[in-house]
Protein backbone atom coordinates (compact mmCIF):
# COMPACT_ATOMS: atom_id res chain seq x y z
CA UNK A 1 0.00 0.00 0.00
CA UNK A 2 0.99 3.45 -0.90
CA UNK A 3 0.18 6.74 0.97
CA UNK A 4 -1.30 9.03 -1.53
CA UNK A 5 -2.27 12.71 -0.99
CA UNK A 6 -4.02 13.20 -4.26
CA UNK A 7 -4.67 11.82 -7.91
CA UNK A 8 -5.67 14.76 -10.40
CA UNK A 9 -5.12 16.09 -14.28
CA UNK A 10 -3.99 19.33 -14.82
CA UNK A 11 -1.54 20.67 -17.07
CA UNK A 12 2.27 20.61 -16.39
CA UNK A 13 2.97 24.25 -14.78
CA UNK A 14 6.69 24.06 -14.05
CA UNK A 15 10.39 23.33 -16.14
CA UNK A 16 10.78 20.92 -19.06
CA UNK A 17 6.98 19.91 -20.11
CA UNK A 18 5.41 23.03 -18.82
CA UNK A 19 1.81 22.92 -20.60
CA UNK A 20 1.67 19.33 -20.98
CA UNK A 21 -1.77 17.69 -20.41
CA UNK A 22 -0.47 15.32 -17.21
CA UNK A 23 -2.51 13.16 -14.16
CA UNK A 24 -0.35 13.94 -11.28
CA UNK A 25 0.05 11.48 -8.87
CA UNK A 26 1.02 13.06 -5.76
CA UNK A 27 2.18 10.65 -2.78
CA UNK A 28 1.76 12.03 0.68
CA UNK A 29 5.08 12.59 3.26
CA UNK A 30 8.42 14.19 3.23
CA UNK A 31 11.21 13.96 5.36
CA UNK A 32 11.67 17.41 4.48
CA UNK A 33 9.23 20.37 5.72
CA UNK A 34 10.31 23.37 3.65
CA UNK A 35 8.25 26.17 4.42
CA UNK A 36 7.52 27.29 1.10
CA UNK A 37 6.04 23.94 0.13
CA UNK A 38 2.07 23.93 -1.67
CA UNK A 39 1.55 20.27 -0.44
CA UNK A 40 -1.32 19.87 2.21
CA UNK A 41 0.74 17.23 4.38
CA UNK A 42 -2.36 16.29 6.81
CA UNK A 43 -4.32 14.19 4.48
CA UNK A 44 -3.88 10.74 2.74
CA UNK A 45 -5.61 7.69 1.47
CA UNK A 46 -3.89 4.17 1.37
CA UNK A 47 -4.15 2.79 -2.65
CA UNK A 48 -2.48 -0.06 -4.06
CA UNK A 49 -0.54 0.49 -7.05
CA UNK A 50 -3.17 -1.28 -9.13
CA UNK A 51 -5.57 1.55 -7.86
CA UNK A 52 -3.30 3.97 -8.41
CA UNK A 53 -3.12 2.82 -12.21
CA UNK A 54 -7.11 2.38 -12.46
CA UNK A 55 -7.20 6.37 -11.10
CA UNK A 56 -4.82 7.32 -13.49
CA UNK A 57 -6.55 5.33 -16.89
CA UNK A 58 -9.46 7.50 -16.18
CA UNK A 59 -7.38 10.36 -17.32
CA UNK A 60 -7.09 11.10 -21.27
CA UNK A 61 -3.51 11.56 -20.82
CA UNK A 62 -0.65 9.14 -20.77
CA UNK A 63 2.14 11.93 -19.61
CA UNK A 64 2.21 11.22 -15.84
CA UNK A 65 4.01 13.21 -13.05
CA UNK A 66 4.84 11.25 -9.83
CA UNK A 67 5.28 13.89 -7.23
CA UNK A 68 4.42 14.67 -3.26
CA UNK A 69 5.52 15.31 -0.98
CA UNK A 70 8.39 13.14 -1.86
CA UNK A 71 7.99 10.47 -4.14
CA UNK A 72 11.56 9.04 -3.46
CA UNK A 73 10.43 7.30 -0.30
CA UNK A 74 7.60 5.06 -1.64
CA UNK A 75 7.66 4.86 -5.55
CA UNK A 76 8.71 1.25 -6.48
CA UNK A 77 9.70 -0.21 -10.00
CA UNK A 78 6.71 -2.27 -10.12
CA UNK A 79 4.43 0.76 -10.55
CA UNK A 80 6.58 2.24 -12.90
CA UNK A 81 6.49 -0.91 -14.80
CA UNK A 82 2.70 -0.86 -14.66
CA UNK A 83 2.08 2.62 -15.65
CA UNK A 84 4.51 2.06 -18.48
CA UNK A 85 2.67 -1.00 -19.99
CA UNK A 86 -0.43 1.47 -19.95
CA UNK A 87 1.68 3.62 -22.22
CA UNK A 88 2.71 6.43 -19.32
CA UNK A 89 5.94 8.45 -19.80
CA UNK A 90 6.66 8.67 -15.94
CA UNK A 91 8.27 11.74 -15.03
CA UNK A 92 8.70 12.14 -11.38
CA UNK A 93 9.72 15.45 -9.24
CA UNK A 94 12.08 14.71 -6.22
CA UNK A 95 14.08 16.46 -3.56
CA UNK A 96 17.13 14.10 -4.62
CA UNK A 97 17.80 12.50 -0.91
CA UNK A 98 16.71 9.09 -1.34
CA UNK A 99 18.28 6.42 -3.81
CA UNK A 100 15.65 5.15 -6.41
CA UNK A 101 14.64 1.39 -6.12
CA UNK A 102 16.68 -0.53 -8.38
CA UNK A 103 15.19 -1.05 -11.84
CA UNK A 104 13.09 1.69 -11.38
CA UNK A 105 12.74 3.42 -15.05
CA UNK A 106 11.40 6.82 -14.69
CA UNK A 107 11.67 8.27 -17.78
CA UNK A 108 11.80 11.75 -16.77
CA UNK A 109 13.54 13.07 -13.04
CA UNK A 110 13.59 16.53 -12.10
CA UNK A 111 15.55 16.89 -9.02
CA UNK A 112 15.02 20.09 -6.62
CA UNK A 113 17.36 20.04 -4.10
CA UNK A 114 16.61 21.64 -0.93
CA UNK A 115 20.50 21.81 0.80
CA UNK A 116 20.99 18.18 1.67
CA UNK A 117 22.91 15.63 0.01
CA UNK A 118 21.78 14.68 -3.47
CA UNK A 119 21.72 10.51 -3.43
CA UNK A 120 20.21 10.20 -7.31
CA UNK A 121 22.72 8.60 -9.66
CA UNK A 122 20.65 9.92 -12.53
CA UNK A 123 19.05 13.53 -12.97
CA UNK A 124 17.69 14.96 -16.14
CA UNK A 125 16.59 18.24 -14.95
CA UNK A 126 18.02 19.80 -11.57
CA UNK A 127 15.35 22.62 -10.61
CA UNK A 128 16.93 24.97 -8.06
CA UNK A 129 14.66 27.40 -6.02
CA UNK A 130 16.05 30.87 -6.22
CA UNK A 131 15.26 31.83 -2.84
CA UNK A 132 17.12 35.41 -2.75
CA UNK A 133 20.66 34.81 -3.04
CA UNK A 134 22.95 33.89 -5.42
CA UNK A 135 25.14 31.33 -3.38
CA UNK A 136 21.90 28.59 -2.71
CA UNK A 137 22.30 28.53 -6.60
CA UNK A 138 26.13 28.24 -6.26
CA UNK A 139 26.37 25.04 -4.60
CA UNK A 140 24.89 22.87 -7.05
CA UNK A 141 26.59 24.45 -9.95
CA UNK A 142 28.37 20.84 -10.57
CA UNK A 143 25.75 18.86 -10.24
CA UNK A 144 25.19 16.55 -13.37
CA UNK A 145 22.34 17.10 -15.27
CA UNK A 146 20.51 17.38 -19.02
CA UNK A 147 19.10 20.49 -18.03
CA UNK A 148 18.86 23.69 -15.48
CA UNK A 149 16.35 25.20 -13.78
CA UNK A 150 15.76 28.15 -12.01
CA UNK A 151 12.63 28.58 -10.20
CA UNK A 152 11.78 31.89 -7.95
CA UNK A 153 10.08 30.96 -4.67
CA UNK A 154 7.13 32.20 -4.16
CA UNK A 155 6.95 32.99 -0.58
CA UNK A 156 3.38 34.58 -0.86
CA UNK A 157 4.75 38.12 0.12
CA UNK A 158 4.37 40.45 -3.25
CA UNK A 159 7.61 42.51 -2.75
CA UNK A 160 9.73 39.06 -2.18
CA UNK A 161 8.21 37.28 -4.77
CA UNK A 162 9.41 40.13 -7.26
CA UNK A 163 12.20 40.25 -5.85
CA UNK A 164 13.47 36.37 -5.96
CA UNK A 165 11.87 36.89 -9.51
CA UNK A 166 14.01 39.43 -10.56
CA UNK A 167 17.34 37.70 -9.01
CA UNK A 168 16.75 34.54 -10.49
CA UNK A 169 16.72 36.47 -13.48
CA UNK A 170 19.61 37.83 -12.93
CA UNK A 171 21.81 34.69 -12.13
CA UNK A 172 20.33 33.12 -15.59
CA UNK A 173 21.88 35.80 -17.45
CA UNK A 174 25.09 36.43 -15.72
CA UNK A 175 24.88 32.08 -15.77
CA UNK A 176 23.66 30.90 -19.49
CA UNK A 177 23.17 27.43 -18.51
CA UNK A 178 20.17 27.83 -15.96
CA UNK A 179 16.88 28.70 -16.95
CA UNK A 180 14.28 30.84 -16.04
CA UNK A 181 11.49 28.43 -14.27
CA UNK A 182 7.88 29.89 -13.65
CA UNK A 183 5.15 28.56 -11.65
CA UNK A 184 3.14 28.98 -14.97
CA UNK A 185 -0.28 26.70 -13.19
CA UNK A 186 -0.28 29.66 -10.80
CA UNK A 187 0.11 32.40 -13.17
CA UNK A 188 -2.69 30.82 -14.83
CA UNK A 189 -4.62 29.83 -12.25
CA UNK A 190 -4.94 26.11 -12.45
CA UNK A 191 -4.26 23.57 -10.16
Amino acid sequence: MMRINEIFYSLQGEGRHTGTPAVFVRFAGCNLKCSFCDTDHSRSVEMTEEEIVEEVRQFPARFVVITGGEPSMQVTASLIEKLHAEGCYVAMETNGTYELPEDCQIDWITCSPKGKPLKLHRIDELKVVYEGNDEGVDRYANVEAKEYRLQPCDVKDETQNKANLQGAIDYCLKHPKWKLSLQTHKIINVR
